[in-house]
């Protein structure tokens, strides 16, 4: 059973997303990804280190024909973007005419896609697509569509299931938010 408030470093965290909410919302993106690309073959790019738990979650509940691979981006330093996006594991499959869909673990600004997007546009794949487990709409800063949401999430501080803060956390099979001080 969960823990209703956890501490991580000089942090306390309060329970958001269970581990089976979370596993429900992956089995229905799941569900329309096998509808939707179902005459495709398409390659899924995981976006590390967030996105690997629900990469892999997600790899599994599909029953289509998939590949998947793996880059590295980072814009995070503690609780906050750093506003600079740094590839650190690059990415060496030719996309050219492929269905691509990008995983993330959460999208908040926008940033780090909009940077990276035109990496990917380049190769001129034939479908580009992108599933995210969490969306912060509301502080979006940057055009991004998002094709696949899992959750829509208010801007709070997010930690668990892939979601780390300082490298500690992304063991936890469920979502906290971060509890404000006052």
């Amino acid at each position: 059973m969960a823990q209703s408030i956890i501490h991580v470093r000089d942090k306390s965290f309060q329970i958001y997303l269970s581990a089976g909410h979370i596993q429900e919302g992956i089995k229905t993106m799941a569900a329309r990804i096998n509808i939707d690309l179902r005459d495709e073959n398409p390659l899924f790019i995981a976006i590390l280190n967030g996105a690997f738990i629900f990469a892999a979650d997600l790899f599994r509940k599909l029953t289509i024909d998939a590949e998947i691979s793996f880059i590295k981006l980072a814009s995070y330093k503690g609780t906050r973007s750093t506003g600079h996006v740094v590839t650190a594991i690059g990415l060496d499959i030719d996309l050219f005419n492929r269905t691509v869909v990008i995983l993330e673990d959460i999208v908040d600004t926008g940033k780090t896609l909009h940077e990276f997007l035109p990496n990917i546009v380049h190769q001129h794949p034939k479908k580009l697509l992108i599933a995210s487990l969490l969306s912060k709409p509301e502080v979006r800063q940057y055009p991004v569509n998002i094709d696949y949401v899992g959750f829509s999430v208010p801007d709070k501080f997010l930690l668990g299931y892939g979601l780390d803060y300082d490298g500690l956390g992304r063991n936890l099979p469920e979502i906290y938010q971060v509890v404000e001080e006052n």
